[in-house]
């Protein structure tokens, strides 16, 4: 299987792992995706910029919509390879955009994830608890309490939560470590986790054949998300990423703050956050403003 081939394979298959791609984006994006290599002979995954300049070209007699499609499949294709460390640079920018506004990433509102934890105690309160709960507990705050990614959590080791430390050390994409806050609640749900790991298990969320992937992390929180009462459409490991850092943000964290948390490189990636909010800030306006306590129709 050529290079191209086989990193688009595991890009559709990070999709479907963290978002839950149906299959007609799957097959959309592995339609642009092969097209695209077809175009550079095969060297899509190492194209320069140069090279991806070109491609437009191919795409004169299209309608806008169908480019800023195959634009945007090809960002998240070029992202996905520097994000786990398979090439050093992004060609992306050189693609062109259509009059495309970029859609929102999916989140979940304070009562949604309210939701989630509350089931989740209602299982720990019970004798004998089940290990399942357990083991979801620590997931849970993990991914919605540190923001992590999926590939990040299936992916720690026993050794990354050691005593009281307030953090983790932890290796994201592209091979970059990062400090990770972990709350007190955190700590107390993965200990309690340990307690049900044996001891000589390299992995803190194990399987048979090593840890658990991220399509069967996906599976747990979905089948959590129905047992809650919340549509599984809405929910995937990284839509919790996203409430954590949404709901940083609307609580006033800062947005540099924001990006360190969640291991951004570029500070533009993190601004997305910022239009998920203007909500509340109109509402803030509309709500807390001076003039919006005055009546200026006497």
């Amino acid at each position: 299987m050529s290079d191209d081939a086989n990193l688009i394979e595991r890009f559709l298959e990070m999709l479907v792992a963290e978002t839950g791609a149906s299959q007609h984006t799957l097959s959309a994006y592995r339609t642009d995706l092969e097209q695209a290599s077809g175009i550079t002979g095969g060297l899509l995954s190492s194209a320069d910029r140069e090279m991806i300049r070109k491609l437009p070209s191919h795409w004169r007699r299209l309608k806008n919509s169908t480019v800023a499609r195959k634009s945007s499949s090809l960002r998240r294709f070029f992202g996905f390879l520097v994000e786990e460390g398979f090439r050093e640079n992004d060609p992306s920018d050189a693609l062109p955009r259509p009059g495309l506004v970029r859609s929102l990433p999916k989140t979940l509102s304070h009562a949604e994830i309210a939701l989630l934890f509350q089931l989740v105690a209602e299982g720990l309160g019970r004798e004998p608890v089940k290990p399942s709960v357990v083991r979801l507990s620590a997931i849970l705050e993990l991914l919605y309490g540190s923001g992590l990614r999926a590939s990040e959590l299936v992916g720690l080791q026993r050794s990354s939560i050691t005593g009281d430390k307030p953090y983790l050390i932890i290796k994201g994409k592209g091979e970059k470590e990062r400090l990770v806050p972990i709350s007190q609640q955190a700590r107390i749900a993965v200990r309690r986790w340990g307690e049900f790991v044996d001891s000589k298990e390299k992995w803190l969320f194990p399987s048979r054949t090593g840890h658990i992937s991220r399509i069967r992390l996906f599976q747990i929180i979905r089948e959590h998300a129905v047992r809650a009462g919340i549509s599984p459409v809405k929910i995937s490991p990284h839509v919790l990423r996203h409430a954590f850092a949404t709901h940083l943000l609307e609580g006033g964290a800062d947005l540099r703050a924001l990006q360190t948390l969640l291991g951004h490189s570029d500070i533009s990636t993190t601004q997305i956050y910022t239009h998920i909010d203007s909500a509340r800030l109109v509402e803030l306006v509309n709500n807390r403003h001076p003039l919006s306590q005055l009546d200026l129709t006497r």
